[in-house]
């Protein structure tokens, strides 16, 4: 029986993995499908980013929500409610590609991440209770390394669907058959995902008694409204709302203007520059023309969530030996200073400066995360929540990019990154000085 019974849970586990995988390669999707709408339906930077700003509104409004439901329901049934909320999401995204409305374009997004943030919710915990308890954190860590192996993917396989032919530089005009083949990678995405997530959805159905006897007893307080007052009494828990704010801002910002960045022709628009890099022809096939097109440019984003990757490894090593507020202080910085290059000096090297920017973005969710609990008044899901609710910078700063790069071009518009960048490297400092209330191995496992 209780082979039976590991096995059940192995098997969850893994399935639990592939919503990890899932989420990271349908949130990476945005980065492609905001260039291809951009040319689709003829938009200026801000409307297109409008596409971000649906995806990652559903965090700042859903978080709580999703905690809440969870404390009450309990971890498959809020599973169950959140792979249908995506389902739906997709099939409003399959409607919007046949139709050809933007505006359904937006609520699918935006249904489509209400059902993620709230996978989020009941996943994290779900996959560290999945199995013995002294492996809870290898685990946490598996199923999150396959979350970042989907955003690796996702640019490259969404540029290969949504931006194939498509250039949306001044003066280019988007054919009907383009527009066509743009809108039928889009159908054939969500067709997909909805069907990744319908077998998932079955899975956690059939197997429900299994998974709910390894979910955790408890999972804190239903009450929404308490949960907002506690979070919002401390100090320290607003500090790291803003801080996280800022940083999802930045990260989305520069990861869904990329393919549009580098196509431009003041950094690789009209240069092989990246051709250079050793294997890139992998990711980025050559197609015999000079310049980077739009697709080769969407696919050159990956390289930009590869260096997350990279940089979360290199980081684990690093935070086992030095402070993590001061590798904070150092990372921001060092973030900055590229923005700040990209911004001042611009060309071929601009393009190189900006993919890197992902390495140093890596380790600033966790390490945010972390020194605000350490440092916070507040409970641990209050302040968990309203780290999370805060993703929704990943909506509001897009579309101040967007602005930006529509009056000044995209190298100029790396400077709004570049202060949210200054702010957390002076967030880091302010944490490396601060009171710590919590030791680190007195907070429970969150992620």
């Amino acid at each position: 029986m209780a082979s039976r019974s590991q096995s059940g849970a192995g098997a969850a586990f893994a399935a639990v993995t592939v919503l990890f995988f899932a989420w990271g390669f349908i949130t990476s999707m945005v980065d492609p499908l905001v260039a291809s709408v951009k040319g689709i339906f003829t938009l200026t930077d801000v409307q297109a980013q409008m596409a971000a700003a649906a995806f990652f509104t559903a965090y700042g409004l859903t978080s709580f929500l999703g905690a809440a439901l969870l404390a009450k329901i309990k971890s498959v049934p809020t599973i169950l409610f959140a792979l249908t909320t995506m389902i739906v999401g997709c099939l409003v995204m399959l409607l919007a590609a046949n139709v050809q409305v933007f505006a359904l374009v937006l609520l699918g997004l935006f249904i489509l991440a209400s059902g993620i943030t709230v996978l989020q919710v009941a996943a994290n915990p779900l996959a560290a209770a999945l199995g013995d308890p002294k492996y809870s954190h290898f685990r946490l860590t598996l199923s999150q390394t396959f979350n970042s192996i989907g955003t690796v993917i996702g640019p490259i396989l969404g540029s290969e669907l949504f931006l194939k032919g498509l250039e949306v530089k001044h003066g280019t005009v988007v054919t009907d058959a383009v527009r066509a083949q743009a809108l039928a990678g889009i159908d054939m995405a969500y067709f997909w995902f909805a069907g990744l997530i319908l077998a998932l959805l079955l899975f956690f159905w059939v197997s429900r008694r299994v998974v709910s006897a390894a979910a955790p007893a408890s999972v804190g307080s239903g009450n929404f409204f308490a949960l907002i007052g506690d979070a919002f009494s401390s100090k320290w828990a607003l500090f790291g709302g803003l801080a996280i704010f800022l940083y999802v801002g930045a990260e989305v910002a520069i990861g869904t203007q990329m393919a549009l960045f580098l196509n431009s022709d003041a950094v690789w628009g009209k240069s092989d520059a990246l051709f250079a890099l050793p294997f890139i022809e992998y990711a980025v096939p050559q197609d015999g023309v000079v310049g980077l097109s739009l697709e080769q440019a969407g696919k050159a984003t990956a390289l930009y969530w590869l260096g997350a990757v990279v940089g979360r490894a290199i980081g684990s090593v690093l935070l086992a030996r030095i402070n993590a507020a001061k590798l904070l202080t150092t990372f921001t910085a060092v973030a900055a200073g590229l923005c700040f290059y990209v911004f001042a000096i611009g060309g071929v090297t601009a393009g190189y400066a900006a993919l890197s920017i992902g390495l140093f973005n890596s380790i600033m969710f966790p390490v945010i995360f972390t020194l605000t609990l350490e440092r916070s008044t507040a409970s641990e899901a209050a302040t968990s929540g309203l780290l999370c609710t805060a993703i929704v910078g990943g909506a509001a700063v897009p579309l101040l990019v967007g602005l930006v790069s529509g009056a000044n071009g995209y190298v100029f518009a790396l400077i709004v990154p570049a202060l949210c960048y200054v702010a957390l490297c002076l967030f880091a400092i302010g944490a490396g000085k601060a009171k710590v209330l919590r030791a680190e191995g007195e907070m429970a496992s969150i992620h």
